[in-house]
């Protein structure tokens, strides 16, 4: 029997986010009434976890659906969505909701315009695109972007599927997702280099030689991130969890590892070893200066040991205004502040373009 309530939705795009969402706004008591795959592995995904949901082409799902669910890569999204809108597919009073952290619902306006009421919803998670991920989303947050008087639907779908709704402004959306992928996808490359030098210094498993560190690195920093009382303060944040040379101010050993990763870059050819390391200490250094946590003098001397040339002692004095927040900003080679690089697109499924054709996409973040 159907609750009061329930909605019709139509998944387009059976990748690793959508079948598994789809399966989860099921298990809540929304049926799936159809849903679009053009690749093997998305046909497979869809029924192991969408059993009997009918495979269509995307014009034919939105037709069906009350809720549609764009699971897009970021850089499809807009062309789907205008072309269904060229093709007059989008009908009013219809929800649609997109989960590309990129974008709010902006991207959504060509089908705003023929009355639906759109939603932009980022589940900060990875997928496997199995029934594993199912699991994770109890607890997991969404950012949920979405005119005010629609807000309480996007968040009500979110506790829904068991996740944490957290709103997050139209123009804050690209900053939001920058920092995701900066935490999330450099925290693999770091992981890759430690892990890469490690086995070069003979160690047979570099993840179990890791693991117990990086663990409790990570956990202290976002302990620290995550204020426990109600005034939000987070004192120094995640770099007052900072252990190791910097912190402790021995430019000696600084020195003595740019020197070692030095020779093993030479010896592999992996510079962005040494490269992402000189990176990150002037980062953690000009941090905890402003942090308070090290001192000017131990500051300095970090940074002319990570000096490329000659030491550049200005860059240990951070900006008026900073204080100690924390929040220094990314920084150049020689530790000056220089500007964010941009982001890249997210992967994902399939939809028409501007013409109402099709391309073979799939979401497979």
């Amino acid at each position: 029997m159907t609750r009061p309530g329930r909605l019709g939705v139509g998944v387009v795009g059976t990748g690793r986010v959508g079948a598994v969402l789809g399966n989860a706004l099921r298990g809540a008591g929304h049926p799936v009434v159809a849903a679009s795959g053009i690749s093997e592995e998305s046909r497979e995904r869809a029924e192991a976890l969408l059993p009997g949901v009918p495979l269509l082409d995307v014009q034919e799902v939105v037709r069906r659906a009350e809720l549609v669910l764009l699971t897009v890569p970021d850089d499809a999204l807009a062309d789907l969505v205008r072309g269904l809108a060229d093709l007059g597919a989008w009908q009013p009073g219809q929800i649609v909701v997109h989960t590309s952290g990129r974008f709010g619902t902006d991207v959504l306006d060509p089908a705003r315009a023929a009355g639906v009421i759109p939603l932009a919803i980022h589940p900060a998670m990875t997928f496997t695109g199995t029934s594993l991920d199912l699991a994770r989303l109890a607890g997991c947050p969404f950012a949920v972007t979405g005119p005010g008087a629609v807000l309480p639907i996007g968040q009500a779908l979110v506790v829904e599927v068991g996740g944490e709704p957290v709103v997050v402004d139209e123009a804050a959306r690209g900053l939001y997702h920058a920092a995701l992928a900066h935490g999330a996808n450099h925290l693999v490359v770091l992981v890759a280099q430690a892990a890469q030098a490690l086995a070069a210094a003979g160690v047979e498993d570099p993840g179990r030689m890791l693991g117990p560190l990086l663990e409790a690195a990570l956990d202290g920093a976002l302990r620290a991130e995550s204020p426990a009382d109600p005034s939000g303060d987070r004192g120094a944040g995640a770099i007052g969890a900072l252990t190791g040379p910097v912190r402790r101010g021995d430019d000696g050993t600084v020195r003595e590892h740019t020197a070692v990763l030095g020779r093993f870059v030479a010896a592999s050819g992996a510079v962005d070893v040494l490269d992402s390391y000189r990176t990150l200490a002037r980062g953690a250094t000009r941090r905890a200066l402003a942090a308070g946590i090290v001192s000017d003098d131990a500051a300095t001397r970090v940074l002319d040991a990570l000096a490329d040339g000659p030491a550049d002692v200005t860059s240990a004095t951070p900006p008026a205004g900073e204080g100690m927040s924390g929040d220094a900003g990314s920084l150049d080679q020689e530790g000056r502040p220089a500007g964010d690089p941009p982001a890249g697109p997210d992967d994902g499924p399939t939809g028409p373009g501007p013409t109402g054709q099709t391309r073979p996409q799939e979401d497979d973040r």
